[in-house]
């Protein structure tokens, strides 16, 4: 009998026991990570504050961690730790029949957008539900020309949202200049801090680059909380004047006001629609301008260089030029995004520019798809108009509380929980995102059709 024939294959129970251990470590983890944050709460008591214990809800996770990691194990992943092949072809099979859908969706969408403030639906919750997911949806479009397009992992986004913000701010109440003439200076300015950021980073990529602009958003937003004599510090800054329309004022009072120039009854309604179109108009003056820009020798070069920055020089690509150019094009509507949000909000801080604004940003474009500017939208309608919606429903807060024993179930204490589940399960799903492509913007004549059909037949499996 030959070696070959004493050969056997590896017992199941081996694959089993493998699986179990990774998923205990996975459930160990979840431990480490959920006992503060879910396990104890701070509860008013007599005397002072108190702690609440919910030791049911680690459980909870630790068991949904462990189940989870265990079927990806047995049932998803190949033996190299990949997805299966059939994953590969039913994504394939779902990006073609989607495809049509995709081309009617987003005109619909922009319809939908410009005629939501007179629909009947649409009172002042919805409204400002929708100033907010249009605000994320032109970041989410801004940082999507660093990430998606030239494939620089921007981890400091919220620097530049800081910016154009204390830019309107500081020149509005100082200076006492207009929004509409200091909107283009906030995104200007912002662009010039993009640039700054771009030239120390010229060499690094991936998690180095990663880590300087985490430090440099960092850095942005320590200096505005300890520039009290410019920024005010933790006080921040209140009284932003709100814009205009052709002069007119939305104020009940006063002369040159809204209501009274077209003779309609004052309503507190005009101002929100009219900050709605604002940010509306800037969402799709931002889609315009990032759609003709891919199509120019400039986007082409982000997506080389977002391919294989190796190739994209030896191709004679200026680098050093495609990478500035892409800070500060995302850095300036990321500076237009901040100057909305003074006006709109009337009071900023540093506290409003966290990190964490980063990170929602950065997930909305990893979730929509890399690349994907319809894809951007549908993830910031769902994780930011989601979560909004769903704080306002009563019958999903009842249902939790009854369900897992919560008392006071708040939906928005365990957003950035669920934003991370909805992070793996899209991840697993859709590695690319809901909508991503990575197809190149510009075909040379007959290839097009090839590379379609490549593209076609690969997702056929």
């Amino acid at each position: 009998m030959t070696d070959a024939t004493r050969e056997t294959p590896p017992a199941s129970g081996g694959k089993l026991a493998e699986a179990v251990r990774e998923s205990a470590m996975a459930a160990l983890l979840a431990f480490v990570l959920t006992s503060l944050m879910l396990g104890v709460r701070t509860v008013d008591a007599p005397g002072g504050l108190g702690l609440q214990y919910r030791w049911h809800l680690v459980i909870g996770a630790m068991a949904v961690v462990f189940v989870g990691r265990l079927l990806l194990k047995l049932f998803w992943w190949k033996e190299d730790g990949g997805a299966p092949a059939a994953v590969g072809a039913a994504s394939g099979r779902f990006a073609a029949l989607t495809e049509p859908l995709r081309k009617f969706a987003a005109p619909a969408l922009v319809v939908f957008a410009f005629v939501l403030p007179f629909l009947p639906i649409a009172d002042r919750q919805i409204i400002d539900i929708g100033i907010l997911v249009l605000t994320y949806v032109l970041l989410g479009w801004g940082l999507n020309v660093v990430v998606g397009l030239a494939g620089l992992l921007d981890l400091g986004y919220v620097a530049f949202y800081a910016v154009g913000a204390y830019s309107y701010a500081l020149l509005a109440t100082h200076f006492g200049l207009s929004f509409w003439t200091v909107l283009p200076l906030a995104g200007i300015l912002a662009a010039m801090w993009g640039m700054i950021l771009g030239f120390p980073v010229l060499r690094l990529r991936g998690d180095y680059l990663a880590i300087v602009t985490l430090a440099f958003g960092e850095i942005i937003r320590v200096v505005l909380l300890n520039w009290v004599e410019v920024t005010k510090g933790p006080d921040g800054i209140s009284g932003i004047p709100r814009p205009t329309f052709f002069g007119l004022e939305f104020k009940r009072f006063g002369e040159n006001t809204f209501h009274s120039f077209f003779g309609i009854e004052y309503s507190s309604m005009h101002r929100i629609i009219f900050l709605y179109y604002i940010i509306l108009v800037l969402a799709m003056i931002t889609n315009y301008v990032t759609m003709r820009l891919r199509r120019l020798p400039v986007g082409r070069a982000w997506e080389a260089m977002r391919e294989d920055e190796i190739a994209c020089r030896a191709l004679g690509i200026n680098t050093t030029n495609t990478k500035l150019t892409a800070f500060a094009i995302g850095a300036f509507f990321g500076g237009l995004g901040g100057s909305f949000f003074a006006t709109r909000q009337g009071f900023i801080s540093p506290e409003s520019f966290t990190f964490i604004e980063s990170a929602i940003i950065l997930a909305i474009v990893v979730l929509g798809g890399m690349g994907s500017q319809f894809g951007v939208a549908v993830a910031a309608i769902a994780m930011i108009g989601g979560f909004e919606l769903l704080r306002n429903m009563d019958w999903v807060k009842g249902f939790v509380e009854s369900t897992f024993g919560i008392e006071n179930f708040d939906p928005n204490e365990y957003r950035m929980l669920i934003f991370g589940l909805l992070m793996v399960v899209i991840m697993v799903w859709k590695p690319r995102g809901f909508v991503g492509t990575r197809m190149p913007t510009i075909f040379l004549g007959r290839e097009r059709k090839a590379i379609s059909g490549d593209l076609v037949k690969e997702g056929e499996g």
